[in-house]
């Protein structure tokens, strides 16, 4: 017999309403649309208290003679059970309340917010709080775990969210809802409940079934589903008993299930079919009190009973089992006979049981769409519960149906959507719809307005516009010259491409262009004079700034997302499928110049481990870079190859795991990840306006707590950081040149702290690793720290490099720049030669070696000084500047090295010999005699030439030069001396 249905009856006007009953079952209170609590003492009390609450009231929740509402005033306020005398206010919102819930013990409430936010207040203190953050949309709904550890929510987001109260963070995050931009849009409210007494199971509405997640594994361990529930389920809610589970649809139909055995006991349906938007169940359990969103007040009486008494027959010998049996065939029951050793009994016999009855008819409906009670025992299996397992007959043989092959390699991952690099997610109702460095689009889409705001950073640009959004566009694109919008195709409309041309000296500054039938932007972007349009047909438009149809190519695959930056298109997509949560990504980058080029031609795009792209761009200074869901910033790396570098994981500077930076913009001179702090979401809001950040660079290099690792770390980020000067050289733009020198000379700098630290090291081998790096002029400051440290082979294989590297520049310069100054390689070095000086002394602190000889070291560029001191066109220092310039740091021919020295004075004796030689052949020849002599012969001839470079700028002509140089040759030759002077 059916469970007793009351007659509805009207309780509130018509909107959302909720319903619950008192501790004792003897009320049941109500709130809805017109702001009043109406608190009924059964369903046929015609004149109900009632409380008024404010203008709307959203949500209530009663425990323990407290009852808690959600009003219109953005406010969770609280009044006593039964009188109704308010009692303060609990927390407060920026907008309204959603969901109010208490846990077990009434010592705590639970509030979601249309401003993403889920806070956790103490009745008994509401200045304990706990805010939750981390949701991306309004909040649908929240639960208490009965153990009051964690507390679940559901969002517009699309997500379902598990969280540690105390930690205030996230546990799990499960995807299962569909996306919208606010509750009144939603397609269910997404009630969830969470299983009273055990806290085993959490019950998730999603579409047409309710799915179960098992606590502390958060798997997802089962799935209540019926045949007949057509519409989305609403709401869910528990027995107090734990066993059933109750939803209410969108559609008016109310659907009970017996948990264990995953069978449906009841249906009812809404005789109007109106939407369930709340349900409660008796303490008792024998009763479900329902509301629906005409404000009608309904209830199920008996449920209990009549679902008990299905729930024994299923076992009961009785003629009931004819209706199970029926339309069956033998063959479809899987038990078998017990076999007597016969093997001659046809295939009927051995079927069928021995007393012509199924046995157990828990395995019959094998069906995947059959409710059987087979699935009770598998159940019962699964979920632990033992309390009937007397009743259940054990299959005594497995089941003759085959079984499929079942694939268990890795699983493919969804691929993720396109997306706009600077936008926020477009089922917000307010939005960032792009901010870059130009300025910020912003997009409002509420009952009020449907508009597009335009900011730019540098007003003199361009002043703020507001713009009417009637076509509903959803992407957006800002550069110095225009505004780019796109929106997608409709059943009447094809999607446009709209740019307003606000650069443009003449008065039509906008154009507008269709879509062909079927084709929809999927990403778009502006450039220098150009636009791109990648579409759903896995095509690229090129349009002018103007608007003139350019090129169109087709692309790989299905895009993610693209930008542009002056000359040069960045397009993202997808290669391939991805496996086991990673996302096959490709690469391609294009530049439009005088000739077009395609500089990146579909290279994987490497990404993090089970990450997702989250952002793409430009350096301000134009070179690509991106960023993943981890959080690790990538460069491209020019000069490697078109590789791809982390630069910075800003995981690193976050404080917890929900905490977020959205990034908006890359400089690499002065080095500057600019982003925005986003605490407990991936994505900030629109008001209040968020601030901007900054976070440093920093190569994931080894062992960077060390001086050494330190040293190598800025080094390469500086080589890193300041491949644009060659790559926009190369393109044609100009270039700071007073910059660039500033760079290489801090680079310089670097390399000679290493050369010096891995001098007091004894790691002369690294010391050649380092010189390698040098430019010919600091090789020679390298060479005499060697010098004065005593380190004599050292300082014999850096005069090697030295040599290489002046016969390098001597063939790649062309004849005319040997007429520069002499005096332009000492002015490069004199930074270098202070800075060098300065970390000696600080090196030449510690414990010296008794082989390096560092006490005398920490003066050895006094000769250097005064050298430059004495030099006549030394005055040119004194002229005001900026700072030390370092130009190409290139030795000129002019400087010469002791090998040059002992070859000017030993040619006619190799010419005299071998009177036919070229002049290659001559350096050759002179170069193995050269390396014949002692160490202590050339090192006096490496001292000479040195000496010579410091006396040619204090002589006005060549042949002063010549009169030093033979004047130090003979000194040096007469004492025979193995040292330097002091």
């Amino acid at each position: 017999m059916p469970c007793e249905r009351k007659p509805m009856r009207y309780g509130h006007s018509e909107g959302h309403t909720e319903v619950c009953f008192d501790d004792s079952g003897k009320f049941i209170v109500t709130c809805g649309n017109d702001g009043d609590v109406r608190i009924w003492e059964g369903l046929d009390d015609d004149d109900p208290k009632f409380i008024t609450v404010g203008e709307k009231a959203y949500s209530l929740a009663l425990k323990n003679g407290k009852l808690v509402t959600a009003s219109s005033n953005n406010t969770v306020q609280i009044h006593t059970f039964p009188d109704g005398d308010p009692d303060g206010i609990l927390t407060r919102f920026t907008t309204n309340a959603t969901h109010v819930v208490f846990n077990s013990s009434g010592s705590r409430v639970a509030a979601g917010s249309s401003d993403f936010m889920v806070k956790v207040v103490e009745v008994s203190d509401s200045s304990q709080q706990k805010t939750l953050r981390g949701h991306e949309a309004p909040v649908l709904s929240v639960t208490f775990d009965p153990k009051d550890d964690f507390l679940a929510s559901a969002s517009c987001d699309g997500s379902v969210v598990v969280w540690n109260i105390e930690e205030q963070s996230q546990l799990i995050s499960w995807p299962v809802l569909q996306k919208t931009n606010d509750i009144s849009n939603a397609k269910s409210l997404c009630r969830l409940a969470w299983q009273p007494g055990t806290a085993k199971f959490l019950a998730v509405p999603v579409e047409t079934k309710v799915h179960l997640y098992e606590r502390g594994s958060w798997d997802h361990v089962s799935t209540l589903s019926d045949d007949l529930q057509t519409q989305l389920i609403n709401v869910v809610a528990w027995s107090p008993c734990g066993q059933f589970l109750a939803a209410g649809s969108v559609g008016g139909s109310l659907t009970v299930w017996d948990v264990n055995s995953k069978l449906c006991v009841e249906r009812y349906k809404h005789e109007k079919g109106f939407t369930v938007c709340s349900l409660a169940w008796h303490p008792s359990g024998s009763q479900i009190v329902y509301t629906d969103t005409e404000g009608c007040l309904g209830l199920l009486d008996g449920l209990t009973k009549k679902a008990a008494k299905d729930y024994d027959d299923l076992f009961d010998d009785d003629d009931d089992d004819r209706l199970m049996d029926e339309g069956l065939s033998e063959t479809n029951s899987p038990v078998k006979k017990p076999i007597t050793g016969d093997d001659d009994d046809d295939d009927d016999d051995f079927l069928m049981p021995a007393t012509g009855r199924v046995r157990n008819r828990g395995a019959i409906l094998d069906d995947e769409n059959s409710l059987d009670t087979g699935s009770l025992k598998l159940g019962q299996d699964k979920f632990g519960d033992d309390d009937d397992t007397g009743s259940v007959v054990v299959p005594a043989a497995a089941p003759l149906v085959p079984m499929r092959p079942v694939y268990e390699g890795p699983m493919p991952t969804a691929p993720q959507k396109a997306f706009q690099p600077g936008s926020t997610p477009a089922h917000l109702t307010h939005r960032f719809m792009m901010w870059n460095s130009v300025g910020i689009v912003r997009g409002y889409n509420d009952e009020q307005d449907n508009a597009i705001d335009v900011e730019f950073h540098d007003t003199a640009v361009h002043h703020a516009m507001h713009l009417t959004n009637s076509l509903g566009h959803t992407m957006a694109d800002l550069s110095q010259e225009a505004v780019l919008l796109a929106c997608p195709s409709t059943d009447e409309l094809a999607s446009k491409l709209q740019c307003l041309h606000f650069s443009s000296w003449d008065t039509n500054k906008e154009w507008m262009v269709d879509l062909p039938e079927g084709e929809d932007v999927r990403a778009l972007c502006l450039g220098q004079g150009w636009a791109a349009v990648a579409t759903s047909a896995l095509m690229l438009r090129l349009f002018s700034i103007g608007g003139i149809q350019r090129e169109i190519f087709s692309l790989p695959g299905n895009v993610v997302c693209m930008v542009g930056h002056g000359e040069q298109l960045l397009i993202v997509y997808h290669r391939a499928p991805g496996f086991d949560g990673e996302q096959a990504l490709g690469v391609q980058l294009l530049q439009f110049g005088r000739k077009k080029r395609q500089l990146i031609n579909g290279e994987p795009l490497p990404l993090s481990l089970q990450s997702h792209l989250s952002w793409l761009g430009f350096t301000a200074e134009g070179t690509p870079c991106y960023v993943d869901s981890v959080g690790v910033v990538r460069m491209l790396n020019r000069s490697l190859g078109n590789t791809w570098t982390p630069v910075c994981n800003t995981r690193e500077t976050c404080k917890s795991k929900s905490d977020h930076y959205w990034v908006v913009g890359i400089h690499e001179n002065p080095q500057q990840l600019r982003c925005i702090p986003c605490k407990g979401s991936r994505y900030p809001p629109t008001l209040p306006r968020p601030a901007v950040a900054i976070l440093p660079f920093k190569l994931p290099l080894c062992q960077t707590s060390t001086e050494k690792g330190q040293m190598e770390e800025q080094f390469w980020r500086s080589v890193l950081f300041h491949n644009h000067f060659s790559f926009l050289s190369s393109s044609g733009y100009e270039i700071d040149e007073d910059g660039q020198s500033q760079t290489q000379k801090e680079q310089q700098e670097l390399l000679m702290k290493m050369f010096a630290l891995s001098c007091k090291l004894e790691r002369e081998f690294r010391c050649v690793e380092l010189a390698e790096l040098m430019t010919q002029n600091v090789v020679t400051l390298a060479i005499r720290y060697a010098s004065r440290s005593r380190r004599m082979a050292l300082a014999q294989r850096l005069s090697e490099i030295a040599l290489e590297k002046a016969n390098q520049i001597q063939e790649e310069e062309p004849e005319e720049q040997e007429e520069e100054p002499e005096y332009s390689g000492v002015r490069r070095t004199s930074g270098l030669r202070n800075v060098l000086m300065g970390y000696v002394q600080v090196l030449g602190s510690g414990k010296p070696s008794s082989s390096s000889g560092l006490p005398r070291v920490t003066n050895i560029l006094d000769n250097m000084t005064s050298s430059r001191k004495s030099s006549p066109l030394s005055r040119s220092a004194g002229i005001p500047s900026k700072g030390p310039v370092l130009k190409p740091l290139a030795p000129r021919p002019k400087t010469k090295t002791g090998f040059q020295f002992w070859l000017e004075e030993n040619r006619k004796s190799i010419t005299a010999d071998q009177p036919d030689l070229e002049e290659t052949d001559i350096i050759k020849e002179a170069m193995g005699r050269f390396r014949t002599l002692s160490a202590e012969e050339r090192l006096v001839r490496n001292t000479k030439g040195f000496r010579e470079e410091g006396l040619g700028h204090m002589s006005s002509g060549h042949e002063g030069k010549v009169k030093r140089s033979r004047y130090f040759y003979s000194t040096n030759k007469a004492q025979n001396s193995t040292t330097l002077p002091r």
